[in-house]
């Protein structure tokens, strides 16, 4: 297939709006950037609530604050509101009477508060007061109840209590003691105390208090919203303001094999089981989104079970009878999002696409899907945080490659209008760059995208940086990170190469699948194809003074490549990747994700794990590598790190090992991102030349 590259508008408007005393993007600025998240808006449209994560450049630490804009006024800035200093206040939701409710721990505890808006500075109140933190809300349709969750003993007949039963830490030492079948030992970065669950319950909501809660669970033992990532789109009133639905994962002695999330139905008023609404299907079933007519409820399911990055579809339920259709079963992506229209006759939903990842309108009746354009760039970007608006537009959050996190609005006629900027400042410092498309044959002779970011203005050759995505199941598309950022590392003087190779999310449910059992095949060839093609495409970048880094599946392609590609780079950056597959398929967490990639346990099938073990090539390696982990790494385990970084000091390789005591997979706090970044960039600059 003929390479081709496509160019984005949004480097020229980037060139053309810098001023003429520019500087590089820093490490510091990417910390110290504020995160715009969780935008909301009031029933009549008027009012849009959002919340603000700032981080001091001198400590890093981070507080969030809740802003508000009024669409109304003439020029209207968002405006802070409900601030206590030193307090953090996230998560805005509306209720149907305009008042603002959200979280706060301004009394010692994460609780919910309320405020007027538009009351002239009147005080906020607080809602609960419970013994438990609260970890998220959904308000009824008629602003009479509250749906609270957090974790909470299985013991208390309350939101939180003093329980008897004290999980693995059963004394009289310090030692945890985990029974025979008790599923998750430890899950992300936390270990596990058996007992205590992600629970919902429900308030009445009297004079502006809740009164006291009582749970909706029943007898089902596990977590609502599932861990680690679930939220409170795992959780929804029904139209009647007495139906809940709800995601949760059993957790039992299946639990750390089984993808089988299941969407529960609880009547408030009834005082019975829960009922299973998805029994029938072993594999996902998730996202429920009751109607605003309480007739249907739509959510999103995948088939295999065992395989969490199967498609998702967008399915289809009559409430009444029971009967459940496909309704994007002909549409070969996987939804993300799910949103109803006012009226019931469409549903918005949001899906990877090609790099971006946009929203759709899909209609009811026919299942037709139809792309919507809500940007006003060349692309779509990273689009999230979809709110349909009673008046026909869409609210939402949108980000790109070179621009973080702000609030969109689209009308009803389909014009896009930037609501915040709030990071407009700090971008007007910086050095612009330039972006660009790329498509080329990969394995197989496969269709295969990447992308290419370097500094606007730069004159001769330029080093490369060769940035390679995790997940697998992933993708390094159109769309902001706080971690593993192109713009950042292009503004460095080096020319950003990212490759969405076999495995990506995007292109199909079967280019996804086909990196099973292949994670050292086809991956690797589009590897090697890419950067070619990246290098034929763009003379100014010099592929062959380039430095390989990833992280998570990444960082396996790191140690992979060091002992199948040793000539292909003059350094390598592997965080937190898999260095021995054997160790790692007993190690890690949520075996279901290492047993489906490679087609069973190790016990059942090790020659899969070790047809693309890394630790079996150490006799090859050479090429000096930087090894980064995290000690609360639950997912890949920091001893996988630990082991990839003997073999290199064994083996007279020159290497350097970052660990951060305080870190999981992710390096999430301010002064670490810094730390990180710093390394990494005095290790590329070791070794490239520019």
């Amino acid at each position: 297939m003929r390479n081709h590259l496509l160019s984005s508008a949004i480097a020229l408007a980037a060139v053309l709006s810098t001023p003429a005393l520019a500087r590089p993007m820093t490490e510091v600025d990417l910390a110290t950037m504020k995160r715009v998240a969780a935008p909301a808006a009031s029933p009549d449209g008027r009012w849009v609530a959002f919340q603000i994560t700032e981080t001091e450049a001198e400590t890093y630490k981070r507080s969030t604050g809740l802003w508000l804009l009024d669409r109304k006024a003439k020029g209207a800035v968002p405006v802070r509101v409900a601030d206590t200093p030193g307090k953090n206040e996230t998560s805005p939701a509306f209720g149907p009477d305009g008042t603002l409710y959200f979280l706060s721990d301004a009394s010692g505890s994460d609780q919910l508060w309320r405020i007027a808006v538009g009351d002239g500075g009147a005080p906020a109140t607080q809602v609960t007061s419970e013994s438990a933190d609260v970890a998220g809300f959904k308000l009824s349709p008629d602003g009479q109840r509250l749906l609270v969750w957090g974790d909470v003993p299985r013991e208390c007949t309350t939101f939180g209590c003093d329980a008897k039963e004290k999980g693995a830490l059963v004394g009289p030492g310090s030692g945890r003691h985990y029974k025979d079948g008790v599923g998750f030992v430890r899950h992300w970065d936390q270990w596990e105390t058996p007992g205590t669950y992600s629970r919902p319950f429900v308030f009445d909501l009297v004079d502006g208090r809740a009164t006291a809660g009582r749970a909706v669970d029943g007898s089902l033992i596990g977590d609502t919203p599932s861990k680690p990532f679930g939220g409170g789109e795992e959780l929804a009133w029904g139209a009647d303001s007495r139906t809940i639905f709800f995601t949760l994962r059993k957790a039992d002695r299946d639990e750390p094999t089984s993808t089988n999330l299941d969407i529960y139905q609880a009547k408030v008023d009834a005082r019975i089981a829960p009922i299973n609404l998805t029994e029938a299907n072993k594999a996902t079933d998730t996202l429920p989104t009751p109607s605003p007519d309480g007739k249907w409820l739509a959510y999103a399911a995948m088939a295999r079970p065992g395989y969490e990055s199967d498609r998702q579809v967008l399915m289809l339920r009559n409430l009444e009878n029971g009967e459940t259709r496909k309704l994007t079963d002909a549409w070969d992506r996987s939804v993300a999002s799910i949103a109803w229209a006012p009226g019931g006759k469409a549903l918005y939903v949001t899906a990877q696409e090609v790099l971006d990842h946009p929203v759709f309108r899909v209609d009811v009746a026919t299942g037709k899907v139809e792309r919507l354009k809500a940007s006003n760039a060349a692309t779509e970007g990273n689009i999230g945080d979809v709110t349909p608006l009673a008046d026909g537009g869409l609210l939402y959050s949108r980000n790109s490659i070179l621009l973080p996190t702000d609030i969109y609005l689209r009308d009803a006629k389909g014009k896009v209008t930037q609501l915040t900027d709030v990071n407009a400042a700090t971008l007007a410092e910086l050095d612009p760059v330039k972006v660009e498309r790329m498509q080329f044959a990969g394995a197989n002779g496969d269709t295969v995208w990447g992308q290419i970011v370097k500094p606007a203005n730069a004159t001769g050759k330029l080093p490369v940086a060769f940035l390679v995505h995790g997940g697998p199941q992933g993708s390094f598309g159109d769309s902001w990170s706080t971690r593993w950022n192109p713009r950042l590392f292009a503004q460095q003087g080096y020319g950003a190469v990212t490759v969405d190779f076999h495995g990506s999310t995007g292109y199909g449910q079967a280019f996804t699948d086909s990196i099973n059992k292949d994670w050292g095949g086809k991956p690797l060839e589009d590897l090697k194809l890419g950067l070619a093609a990246a290098g034929q495409k763009d003379a100014q970048l010099d592929i062959g003074n380039t430095c390989a880094l990833g992280a998570s599946y990444g960082g396996y392609m790191m140690n992979w490549i060091a002992g199948q590609w040793t000539d292909g780079f003059k350094c390598l950056v592997q965080h937190d990747g898999v260095f021995d597959a054997r160790a790692m398929a007993y190690e890690t967490e949520e075996l279901w994700f290492d047993e489906w990639e490679h087609g069973g346990p190790y016990f059942a099938v090790p020659e899969e794990y070790e047809k693309w073990n890394p630790v079996h090539h150490v006799d090859k390696w050479k090429t000096p590598m930087l090894v980064i982990t995290g000690e609360k790494d639950f997912r890949i385990p920091y001893t996988q790190g630990l082991a990839a970084f003997t073999a290199l000091q064994r083996r007279g390789v020159p290497s350097e090992l970052l660990v951060f005591p305080d870190e999981n997979h992710w390096v999430l706090k301010g002064a670490n991102s810094v730390q990180w970044h710093r390394t990494v960039f005095d290790w590329m600059k070791r070794y490239l030349k520019k």
